[in-house]
């Protein structure tokens, strides 16, 4: 989702003149593959230089906006497949269950956000909405929405170093991963590698258009950085992060101009990135039948099975449609994507129809599902004696299409090596509320977390999560929690919400979940917080 900005002039004379690299594609091999599977275009990133240390370093001044100048990003669509008509939800959980998975508090403490103050300063809301993203490390917690980012200590959530603009961890790099802070950022914590990779898009006016990689030498997130700048001929919209041993894997929506070109796949060398070498990407385009995508990501410590691919999965009509993308640095002739294979699940709807129809008490001001899309993240564990995926997206739960709710629909897939199965799924629906904007993970006991919004006409929009644990019956959740409520709504045409919420896990315990989302403490537009959260499900150490 594009930050829609007031640009520098010259940036696009600033990008040639410090990206002197020549982008240069080498097709592997597009024919030679057998039907379901595409190969791969590999690119140099354009650019790459080491920052020694971020400690130090004087925050850039988010020079876009200012406290008079207020954007609304742009929310970039992708085509909506959805049922014909409208169908009941036959996976709905609609009554609340408590005295299964109960939880203990760890931490929770305000994010960047509305009177967010750092060792660096004060915050100003300029931009809706945040796209908060958050990821917690040995030490560490690192949070970003849009425009900043900030680090804490995860003992005692005091904040270390922040908060600052994006494209601080820029400085010095030149072009437009330096001059623009563009956002739509993610934050991942590299478990096996100890650490931090963090990621956002410049999508200067007139392209060309990059992705900006930061990749931390350390588990110290304030310490020095390996800096990467990947590009693009087409808008690299909504940009999913997925850690997995042999490569970092990146979705896209891709568009030119306002028209949607289909998803775009790639893998960025992370054995380089990690030793701070010249590194290249490897990509395979979709065509715009398919939009959405998430890669995996891998969670806890035993790594997947060797030699396997990661997985990538968007939503279909009903379905789930599932690739697997293998990725040879050697040689990227056997480099390939295979897919989709489609998996049926329980018939849904999409929330709103996918659009906008979140109501919020004290205003008729409504807020936007993002119902046309899988929630980040696409979580992969491998227990030993099998593999995990869970991923979530938001559904309508009702009698016809007038009187629906929004939900969280939310899915565990098994033997991913093999045949994929759907072993679980499930909409959480226990009650009128609007639930949506969900994230989901799961702990080394194979218990399960979920964290999503929620309002109604009668409630302001909160933050709140659901469990269970892994011995409980399938396809149900449990002992909601609320993590904040918020006391105000956002009014005065402003919908825009999320657009993306962010559950991990300690890598420390294995057990610890932290989730961050947004609320808002008053009525208003452009007057968001953000809320950082810990817990633990009973039984897990």
């Amino acid at each position: 989702m594009n930050l829609r900005s007031s640009h520098l002039l010259g940036a696009a004379a600033l990008i040639a003149s410090v990206f002197p690299l020549a982008i240069q594609a080498q097709t592997a091999g597009h024919s030679a593959n057998a039907p379901g599977q595409q190969g791969a275009e590999t690119t140099n990133a354009a650019y790459h230089d080491h920052l020694p240390s971020l400690r130090g370093i004087m925050p850039k001044p988010d020079e876009y906006f200012d406290s008079t100048s207020k954007h609304e990003k742009e929310w970039k669509r992708i085509p909506l497949i959805d049922g014909p008509g409208f169908v009941t939800d036959n996976a709905a959980q609609l009554s609340a269950i408590t005295g299964a998975a109960a939880t203990t508090a760890g931490l929770g403490f305000d994010g960047v956000g509305k009177g967010f103050t750092g060792p660096q300063g004060s915050f100003t809301v300029n931009s809706a909405p945040p796209d908060t993203t958050g990821a917690v490390g040995a030490t560490q917690y690192v949070q970003w929405v849009n425009s900043s980012f900030a680090v804490f200590d995860k003992t005692t959530g005091n904040a270390v170093y922040g908060p600052a603009a994006g494209n601080t961890l820029w400085t010095g790099f030149g072009g437009a991963c330096e001059t623009d802070n563009d956002g739509d950022p993610i934050v991942q914590y590299d478990k096996q590698a100890g650490r931090w990779v963090m990621m956002q898009f410049a999508v200067p006016s007139g392209g060309p258009y990059y992705q900006c990689v930061a990749v931390s030498q350390t588990s110290d997130a304030t310490g020095g950085y390996n800096r990467y700048a990947f590009q693009y001929s087409g808008f690299n919209d909504y940009p999913k992060v997925g850690v997995w041993p042999d490569g970092y894997y990146v979705t896209f929506n891709m568009f030119s101009g306002n028209s949607f070109s289909g998803a775009k796949a790639c893998a960025f060398d992370r054995a380089k990135m990690l030793a701070g070498q010249a590194a290249t990407q490897q990509c395979v385009q979709l065509s715009s039948s398919y939009g959405g995508l998430l890669p995996a990501d891998l969670d806890g410590t035993t790594a997947p099975p060797a030699g396997s691919p990661n997985y990538l999965v968007n939503k279909g009509s009903s379905s789930l449609n599932l690739w697997k993308f293998h990725v040879d640095w050697t040689n990227s002739a056997n480099t390939k994507l295979t897919g989709p294979t489609a998996l049926p699940v329980t018939a849904f709807n999409a929330a709103c129809s996918g659009g906008t129809c979140i109501p919020q008490a004290g205003t008729s001001q409504k807020l936007d599902s993002l119902a046309d899309r899988l929630m980040y993240r696409l979580a992969y564990r491998n227990f030993g004696t099998y593999e995990s995926l869970v991923v979530n997206h938001s559904v309508a739960v009702g009698t016809n299409r007038k009187n629906t709710y929004a939900a969280v629909r939310w899915y565990e897939l098994r033997n991913l090596s093999g045949t994929p199965t759907v072993y679980q799924q499930s909409t959480y629906a226990p009650d009128s509320t609007f639930r949506w904007m969900g994230s989901v993970a799961m702990d080394k006991m194979g218990n399960m977390a979920l964290g999503y919004s929620t309002s109604s006409a009668s409630l302001n929009p909160g933050v709140r999560y659901a469990t269970r644990l892994a011995t409980d019956p399938l396809n149900t959740l449990s002992n909601e929690t609320v993590v904040v409520q918020g006391t105000g709504s956002q009014t005065q045409s402003l919908s825009r919400w999320g657009d993306y919420s962010h559950m991990s896990v300690d890598p420390v315990d294995d057990c610890t979940f932290w989730y961050t989302g947004e609320y808002l403490k008053q009525n208003g537009t452009f007057n968001w917080s953000t809320r950082i959260a810990s817990f633990k499900i009973a039984g897990c150490q």
